[in-house]
């Protein structure tokens, strides 16, 4: 988002298109052609956009349409304290409460806690280093767990380097 904001482009992320609204959130996915074509009009009605999210199972046409991406890599530790936090955000009350939400929820949990084991199936570290060499745009990796100030002093950096 801070990126968005910086350039004043419109943020899209992809879990938007990927997932239909339901309550709760993210248990009901788009058609593949309803992702694509929704992503794909937003996209392309702008004349830049910051678009967040992995895009590695949206097909080849996301492949080379960017002119740069961004990995965000953090530790571990950290990224299952901010899914957790974001958790509680979305959830609030209700993920005291309710039995379904909690159990969505450690399920999620559970489930993101393995991106970075090699053997893993769903999303991970591994097939996210796969597709970004396949990707035909530059790709800005940045590993660390910085403030958000820093990490877009970094991006602006490494996109000056790159000249974009």
């Amino acid at each position: 988002r801070t990126l968005a904001k910086y350039f004043d482009y419109p943020f899209l992320d992809s879990d938007t298109y990927y997932w239909k609204l339901t309550d709760p959130p993210f248990q009901i996915k788009h058609s593949p052609e309803t992702r694509q074509g929704n992503l794909k009009r937003d996209f392309l009605s702008h004349s830049g956009v910051v678009l967040t999210g992995g895009m590695m199972s949206w097909g080849e046409g996301w492949e080379s349409c960017f002119d740069v991406a961004y990995f965000l890599y953090l530790s571990p530790d950290v990224r299952m304290q901010r899914l957790r936090k974001r958790e509680r955000e979305r959830y609030g009350e209700t993920l005291e409460h309710d039995p379904i939400v909690q159990q969505t929820s450690v399920e999620f949990l559970e489930w993101a806690a393995g991106y970075d084991d090699p053997d893993f199936d769903g999303k991970s570290i591994t097939r996210h280093r796969k597709w970004m060499e396949r990707i035909t745009y530059p790709v800005i990796s940045i590993e660390n767990n910085r403030t958000e100030e820093w990490l877009l002093k970094e991006a602006l950096l490494q996109m000056e380097a790159l000249e974009l």
